[in-house]
């Protein structure tokens, strides 16, 4: 209990702000001024890999903690997974860092959760605004990091732009009940409040719109935010926080401490444990998201996790099949196979089986074309690093000693580092790593089945269930096959389904909670009930 009076209190320990003009840096006994600029534009470095051009202000490497850029005493890499180059050093913010970014976060809730609902409407549309005029830059700090096709990054960023325009929105429609309990001189009224801290941490495979999303959602609600972006795309996550700056979203309210991996463990601990975070928002895998699960049951923190993917891909002998093959080129190949609703195994129907795997080949080798994220025929980008790489190539071998069969692809691409030859495989059985793991990456197995029955057990026989889709023009079968896959999210005769105005999430071991739409707002939202008596 004197915890809780503690937390909502507010009466954290205060942050020290820096002199005008200088930051803060890390040293022996807490934090210190640094003779360093504050808010002003970023250092005059060289960026490999990242096109000349690029708005100074946006290429930031320091923390940004209570308004202020904060450097750390040691620096991480951040690569070029196209080239292996070395794109620039990133503040390698540990556990000082992020217990300041909590206080910050903290002191700035107990004034920003009195803000008005218009007043935070209007702060994220600028921001949105702010993100529109600067759309190219931040598409282009994306490719660079993350290695994704340009075409592709330029869609992410209008994505993640929508997010906070749909939450700007939002902010002002947070709405509570009145209701009328059986005792005559009683009123009940439902309040909705903002939770408080909220600790958002994001992938690399999506870092803006993860970003936009979650933090979108919070700040509408009245709640403020401490982002741990990904190792790999820490500039985007930085990008976006001078943005914030410059839209004039307070200090405190949104703030970000990049980590390398060696520290990921302990700041993430740190924004689990800390007793001034009451809400943890996480997407990335199950085995991480169940560690910080774990951190969070100490203190009954509130948490969203949006883990891991396994999503089945039924084409069924009524599907057209023109449609199912373009709907399957959408959900595998984004991004390189490298996001969580990507479809990981392909289920069709022993009617169609062959001709869908030709047309499927086909499309594969005459529409997608590896290369440099920045070339503009490029529709398949690297894998984020070696590991994703060998992951596949793994996959792949597993596959085919027992007895899969390569159509198209099947190894390393001739460019060399982590590029990867688009995969289609046939003659899959469910005994397969491919069968069984999420890949997140560009192969794409196919397994014949013989009955909708047959096809939705192998589609429901996984503890994960985040996006399915499925291919019919039997109206009976849709309704059918819609109820009964186990995942948050179908597409029907759709392989793009995400959207900012629909919930986000999945079932089993895919996570809790849901983002996005008029449900992700009340993630961020503690429902008090008032009782009224003597009227």
């Amino acid at each position: 209990m004197a915890a809780c009076f503690r937390l909502r209190s507010c009466r954290a320990p205060r942050l020290a702000s820096a002199p005008s003009g200088r930051s803060l840096r890390p040293r022996a006994g807490g934090l210190a001024p640094a003779p360093r600029p504050a808010l002003g534009p970023a250092q005059p470095r060289g960026y490999a890999g990242i096109p000349a051009g690029v708005s100074a202000a946006l290429l930031r490497t320091d923390g940004f903690v209570g308004g202020r850029w904060l450097p750390a005493a040691a620096a991480f890499p951040v690569h070029d997974p196209a080239s292996g180059a070395e794109l620039g050093r990133v503040a390698d913010c540990g556990v000082p860092e992020a217990r300041a970014a909590v206080r910050a976060a903290y002191e700035a809730f107990c004034t920003w959760k009195e803000v008005s609902a218009k007043e935070r409407s209007s702060l994220l549309r600028k921001w949105y605004d702010l993100m529109m005029q600067n759309k190219d830059d931040l598409a282009k700090i994306i490719t660079a990091e993350s290695g994704k096709p340009l075409k592709e990054a330029q869609g992410e960023i209008l994505y993640s732009a929508f997010f906070l325009e749909w939450f700007s929105e939002e902010a002002r429609r947070i709405y509570g009940d009145i209701i009328y309990p059986p005792a005559k001189d009683r009123r009940a009224l439902v309040l909705k409040q903002p939770l408080g801290v909220a600790a958002v941490i994001t992938p690399w495979n999506f870092p803006s719109a993860m970003i936009t999303r979650k933090v979108g959602a919070a700040l509408a609600a009245g709640c403020t935010v401490v982002v741990k972006p990904a190792e790999d795309t820490p500039f985007s996550a930085l990008a976006l926080a001078e943005l914030a700056n410059q839209a004039g979203i307070p200090p405190g309210v949104y703030n970000v401490v990049p980590c390398s991996q060696q520290k990921a463990k302990e700041v993430g601990e740190v924004l689990c444990t800390d007793p001034l975070v009451s809400k943890i928002s996480f997407t990335g895998s199950t085995a991480t998201g169940k560690i910080l699960l774990h951190h969070a049951a100490n203190s009954v923190k509130r948490v969203s996790m949006e883990l891991g993917g396994h999503a089945p891909f039924i084409v069924f002998d009524s599907a057209n099949m023109d449609q199912a093959v373009a709907g399957a080129m959408a959900s595998k190949f984004r991004n390189s196979g490298q996001t969580c609703v990507c479809s990981n195994r392909f289920l069709v129907q022993k009617g169609i089986h062959d001709s869908f795997v030709k047309k499927f080949a086909e499309a594969i080798k005459t529409n997608l074309h590896v290369g440099n994220g920045f070339e503009e025929k490029t529709t398949q980008g690297p894998l984020i690093n070696k590991k994703a790489v060998e992951k596949v190539e793994k996959h792949v071998s597993d596959a085919v000693s027992k007895g899969a069969t390569v159509v198209t692809g099947g190894k390393r691409h001739q460019l060399g580092h982590n590029f990867f030859e688009p995969t289609l495989l046939s003659n899959v059985s469910r005994d397969m790593l491919c069968s069984q793991e999420e890949t997140f990456g560009p192969l794409a197995p196919v397994i014949k089945f013989n009955t909708e029955e047959e096809a939705v057990a192998i589609a429901n026989a996984t503890d994960v269930g985040l996006a399915g889709y499925f291919y019919s023009q039997d109206p009976a079968q849709i309704w059918r096959v819609a109820e009964k896959l186990e995942v948050g999210m179908v597409g029907v005769n759709e392989g793009l389904i995400s959207s900012v105005e629909c919930p986000f999430g999945g079932v089993k071991q895919s996570g809790l909670g849901r983002e996005g739409s008029k449900y992700g707002i009340d993630e961020y939202l503690e429902v008090k009930y008032v009782c009224f008596g003597g009227l």
